[in-house]
């Protein structure tokens, strides 16, 4: 094949163990590319599952020690749920967007829509059914923070992307989505270029980050796979701040809510 065509690798790390509180993300994603035998390209994106990140960050908790309140109570009578992780999605949530039997819909505190507030009881340890996994606190922070663990380690700072998978509108089955990022822009702002025709682009804006997630998330993953960690190589993209938020679309703009 020939190497000057246009390619994009994707690469799941190795050997990631089963994550505690109080882990090194930065330490054991540098073992993990010492035995692959990869050097990290500053070009280079990893994508890392928010699994994993909540999990180093202690966001477990037993449902056993949750007391529901009386609208959890009513909700999750309801929908068909566990009242006392209804009051979980509750805590997490600024709104309920859409409710029916087996089927909890919130606006995040993040911004973002998704269903159970992003709780989850799958991959979450063998403890039994009681403990369940909320999504990092500030994941943007999160991405930062091993962004800058990962350079003074290497000496080269990758791109970084907490992922998650979340439904969509409109469409049947789950994607991989940037919830938090670092040192790569979450759009792709194409408005002023021009089609191969010469038209100019008025509209186009692309979910860089959301994309980059989803593709990574072909090897990562929702069930046994055990692969946490995806190094994303072959695109060239600028150094900046952003923020996932950025892929929120503001209520007064969402033609849906």
């Amino acid at each position: 094949m020939r190497v000057d065509l246009p390619q994009l690798n994707l690469i799941a790390l190795p050997d990631i163990p089963m994550i505690r509180p109080g882990d090194d993300l930065a330490a054991i994603i540098a073992e993990s590319l010492a035995a692959a035998e990869i050097a990290l390209d500053p070009r280079d994106v990893l994508v890392i599952t928010s699994k994993l990140v909540s999990k180093a960050e202690g966001r477990f908790v037993n449902l056993a020690t949750v007391t529901p309140s009386e609208q959890a109570i009513e909700v999750g009578a309801q929908t068909n749920k566990d009242p006392r992780l209804v009051e979980l999605i509750l805590r997490e949530s600024t709104g309920i967007s859409r409710q029916r039997a087996e089927v909890l819909i919130v606006r995040h505190r993040l911004g973002f829509t998704l269903a159970n507030a992003g709780i989850d009881h799958s991959n979450v340890g063998p403890d039994g059914e009681d403990w369940v996994l909320l999504l990092p606190e500030d994941p943007d922070r999160s991405a930062r923070q091993l962004r800058a663990a990962l350079a003074e380690r290497l000496g080269v700072a990758p791109g970084v992307i907490i992922s998650d998978s979340h439904g969509r509108p409109f469409r049947v089955g789950t994607v991989g989505v940037a919830i938090g990022l670092a040192g790569i822009p979450a759009l792709s702002d194409m408005r002023g270029a021009t089609d191969l025709f010469g038209r100019t682009l008025r509209v186009t804006v692309t979910g860089l980050a959301d994309e980059i997630a989803a593709a990574a998330g072909l090897l990562s993953g929702q069930g046994a796979e055990g692969r946490p960690v995806v190094l994303v190589r072959g695109l060239s993209l600028p150094d900046v701040e952003a923020s996932a938020a950025e892929l929120v679309r503001p209520p007064e703009l969402d033609l849906y809510r």
